[in-house]
């Protein structure tokens, strides 16, 4: 048997992986002089984390390093059981990369440690979304080989649409201009944001007005959705549920599915997004 493993980018809430027997790493927040852990919600005070990031606060995020790969894998191999690490994308963090460096040093200690890093190319429940699928083919039977060759062939299958309600995240990670988020505030202008084929953040277009964003997201999601009758689309939001609760009611009069869920954005990626941040994410067409 085989060991499933991941990373708090995921997004999914911490009982969620524990009922499904999935280990994970944690991403560190430095909020003013105090580190935060990102446990996906085991310790962590969410709504007070999202109260900070409604009244201005500008958190910064650190990758996974080396050493935290090497103690997290290393009691694994000196058990052999294999792992299957469902990892947040490259494009967005050295994380991906420090688990395939800490792979190799595992190499100079053990004969032939079991380790497989797959890269998702995605982010938050897209990243969830992948590994949950990977946690239900390895409860069908499924070996390691046969779980990695199923990701490989579907990551790109999976859809992120995403829209932000505070565009000073966006400035201050350089995905947007001052200019632009000086006057899109103005002009309350919301950004659309997917995540392309090399699971970078990418704006496909802007609209005004949060009704209309949300709406935006949606009809992307219609749109881009495969089998909807057979599969569970996910919700993530950043503090407003109302607006993820809205969002939720807003696909089920466009589309029939089998489930919806709704789970908080988690806190590293919400550093990013700002609060009020709503994101969609489903299974569909080849992006």
């Amino acid at each position: 048997m085989y060991q499933i493993v991941t990373d708090s980018c995921c997004d999914l809430p911490y009982q969620v992986l524990q009922a499904a027997k999935v280990d994970y790493l944690s991403m560190k927040i430095q909020l003013d002089e105090e580190e935060l852990v990102d446990d996906l919600g085991k310790t962590f005070n969410y709504d007070h984390y999202m109260e900070q990031l409604r009244n201005g606060a500008t958190p910064t995020t650190s990758q996974i390093n080396v050493g935290q790969y090497l103690e997290f894998f290393r009691p694994y191999v000196e058990q052999n059981i294999p792992i299957l690490y469902v990892a947040f994308s490259s494009a967005l963090s050295g994380s991906y990369s420090s688990a395939l460096q800490a792979v190799e040093l595992l190499k100079e200690e053990y004969p032939d440690p079991q380790v497989k890093v797959f890269d998702t190319k995605a982010a938050s429940v897209g990243e969830g979304l992948l590994v949950l699928e990977a946690v239900r083919l390895k409860n069908e039977g499924k070996t390691l080989e046969e779980n990695l060759e199923w990701l490989e062939n579907n990551y790109l299958k999976v859809h992120s649409w995403v829209t932000v309600d505070d565009l000073k995240h966006l400035e201050r990670g350089g995905r947007i201009s001052k200019t632009s988020a000086t006057l899109g505030s103005i002009l309350n202008v919301k950004p659309i944001i997917t995540v392309d084929q090399e699971g970078r953040l990418t704006n496909i277009s802007k609209v005004r007005g949060r009704n209309k964003s949300i709406q935006k997201i949606v009809e992307e999601t219609v749109k881009t959705i495969v089998a909807p009758l057979e599969q569970t689309v996910y919700i993530a939001y950043a503090g407003d549920l109302e607006s993820a609760e809205k969002t939720k009611q807003l696909l089920e009069e466009n589309i029939k599915m089998k489930e919806v869920k709704l789970y908080p954005l988690g806190p590293t990626i919400a550093s990013h997004t700002g609060y009020g941040c709503i994101a969609i994410f489903s299974m569909g067409i080849t992006r």
